[in-house]
């Protein structure tokens, strides 16, 4: 069946029992491609009957499905003629694991990040009637990104509307509880019968023609009906924000998704379509540990474990080590993830303290403010988070943390290029927007002993202080190199003439080869570990500049407001005498594709460091 499926709509044509078999077909198919390439699997497998749905009785590209994440729209991207970008999935100039504008125009919106999908959606809304056009618009929204705040924004905002628009609630967890009882059933029967929806509209209408007492008699009914559905109707939050409730449906009966999505599209104002799904459906060891499979890299389909052996800790693993190290001393330490406790190394943290552990949700505005309570209050917050994610609280970090001085450690996790999960994931702005804020400490380590050494070096402090560190295997070379930390101060390594190359964190390990190509061409460059983005030593800036032409500053952030920059206007500021070369990610973002090849697309690679650095010398 799914040969048959070259474009969008090609679904239609199917019947009953062969969409039966393209549902099975599906499965398998992911199973197979995300075993080679990695991806995200189990929340791909739940989605297969709802996204066949959506298909059916949507009209594509004319209507607009938009999907809250998008790490689950595979399925959406076969049904629209894109089975042989799974080959290349994910890699540099492949298809994207996410919705992409650029890639097809049946992707109505790029996302990446969670709880977007009502905001972006409604705005599809306003904008269809203001231009007084006819499509359906559909926002998919997961249940765990119900949890973000942003989205009950855009709920509150969708309220007043008069015309159609579909949230579907794709629910695997059950966070909103099943109702249970003959009375619950029968009201949700009623709720999604072709009659009642004409009915409901009828009866308003009517009521509506009766002079003086017809809208109050409306609101009494609403009053009445609300009362007595609060008890025993699952939906009635959304009931009351003005949201028609339609649910909870199987989310594998393709048949039931179907008729209850159409009736949601007679719905005149905002519905909600509740789905009951399962994570990873079809595929046991994906059913057994949806979250193992949620990104997973290449793995063995017999027995669903992953081919790559772990050589050595993640930089993940060291800070989480160190955290619960350090919390076994200190009691008033606490840690907070946004629902990333596995991901940000807060597991183990998790298990030993969890009356210290605080899970809030994918809401990290949330996260950076009850941080800044909880250190108001007197203890020792340490939000783990990652870049990219991060950057939702910034008016937090600003407004709620740094203004008032608050000694609250974030460890910045997957800071830089973290690969194949492309432009919404690389934490390549962190230190712009962390480095111009006042009162914050940003440092960087260049391998495993020192993002311990900095962490506890941050536990002292009585400010704010970010630790940035990348996805992946830590760098352990260099142990010997491993000179107490002192604040604000940069660490030597090599000294060398004419040449300084300024390493920031992570980059270090590449900062070392391009130092090994600079001798093979005869050169003897300095080498420094910068630590400390902010502040800077400007001790160390002088000190070079009287003995060396050029300072090279190499690291893997945009190079708009970041160390380079800051060593740039420092130089010039203070008239000294060096040239300084900042070698980092152009001003753009970066799509996806393995770190390595990312680098060398984009220039900060040993090879072509090492080349731009001679280059520039020899104008000089």
């Amino acid at each position: 069946m799914l040969e048959r499926i070259q474009k969008e709509n090609d679904i239609k044509k199917l019947n009953s029992e062969e969409l039966e078999c393209l549902a099975g077909e599906i499965r398998e198919f992911l199973v197979e491609k995300v075993s080679k390439t990695g991806g995200h699997l189990a929340s791909n497998l739940g989605v297969v009957e709802l996204t066949m749905a959506l298909h059916l009785i949507c009209d594509l590209p004319k209507d607009k499905i938009i999907w809250d994440v998008g790490h689950q729209s595979y399925t959406h991207k076969l049904l629209t003629g894109r089975k042989e970008g799974f080959e290349d999935l994910r890699s540099y100039g492949g298809m994207s694991g996410f919705p992409k504008r650029k890639e097809s125009q049946c992707d109505a919106f790029d996302t990446g990040h969670s709880s977007t999908s009502i905001s972006a959606g409604l705005g599809y809304v306003r904008a269809r009637d203001l231009k007084h056009e006819d499509y359906t618009v559909i926002s998919v929204i997961g249940d765990g990104s119900l949890t973000g705040g942003m989205a009950y924004e855009a709920l509150n905002n969708a309220s007043n509307l008069k015309t159609n628009f579909i949230v579907v609630l794709n629910d695997n967890h059950m966070s909103i509880s099943e109702n249970v009882g003959g009375m619950s059933r029968y009201l949700t029967n009623l709720r999604t019968a072709d009659i009642y929806t004409g009915l409901k509209k009828g009866v308003t209408n009517a009521l509506q023609q009766v002079p003086v007492m017809g809208d109050r008699m409306i609101e009494h009914i609403r009053k009445t009906k609300s009362s007595i559905k609060q008890l025993v109707v699952p939906g009635m939050f959304f009931e009351d924000m003005g949201i028609t409730y339609l649910g909870p449906i199987p989310g594998h009966n393709l048949p039931m998704l179907c008729k209850a999505l159409k009736e949601a599209k007679k719905v005149e104002g905002p519905v909600l379509l509740h789905v009951m799904t399962t994570k990873g459906k079809g595929y046991e060891p994906a059913e057994t540990a949806p979250d193992k499979f949620h990104g997973i890299g290449p793995f063995d389909i017999e027995s669903g474990k992953v081919l790559a052996k772990k050589d050595g800790d993640t930089y993940t693993d060291v800070f989480g080590k160190v955290l619960c190290d350090e919390a076994s001393r200190n009691p008033d330490i606490v840690a907070i993830t946004a629902a990333m406790a596995d991901g940000t190394g807060l597991a183990r943290f998790k298990k030993h303290y969890p009356n210290r552990f605080f899970d809030v949700g994918i809401a990290e505005e949330h996260g950076v403010t009850f941080a800044a309570g909880l250190a108001a209050g007197g203890l020792k917050p340490v939000f783990a988070v990652y870049s990219s994610f991060l950057q939702r609280g910034y008016d937090q970090l600003i407004h709620d943390v740094a203004l008032q001085n608050l000694p609250v450690v974030f460890g910045v996790d997957r800071a830089g290029l973290v690969g194949s999960d492309g432009e919404t994931h690389q934490g390549i702005f962190d230190l712009s927007f962390l480095s111009n804020i006042p009162n914050m400490t940003v440092m960087s380590p260049k391998n495993k002993w020192e993002l311990a050494d900095m962490l506890r070096f941050a536990l002292q402090m009585n400010s704010p202080v970010a630790i940035r560190y990348p996805r992946g295997k830590a760098y352990d070379g260099y142990e010997g190199c491993r000179e107490r930390i002192s604040y604000g101060k940069s660490e030597w390594i090599f000294e060398g003439k004419e040449i300084a190359i300024l390493s920031v964190g992570h980059m270090f390990e590449e900062a070392v080869k391009t130092r090994d190509k600079l001798i093979e061409q005869g050169y003897e460059p300095t080498l420094i570990n910068m630590r400390f983005i902010k502040p800077i030593d400007e001790a160390m800036i002088e000190k070079v500049c009287q003995t060396h032409k050029l300072i090279a500053v190499i690291e893997e952030n945009v190079q708009t407001g970041a160390c380079g920059e800051r060593v740039s206007e420092y130089v010039m500021r203070k008239m000294l005498p060096s040239h300084v070369l900042t070698l980092a990610l152009p001003d753009d973002y970066i799509e996806h594709g393995s770190v390595d090849v990312l680098r060398k697309m984009t220039g900060i690679d040993s090879e072509s460091m090492s080349e731009k650095i001679i280059e520039t010398y020899k104008e000089l």
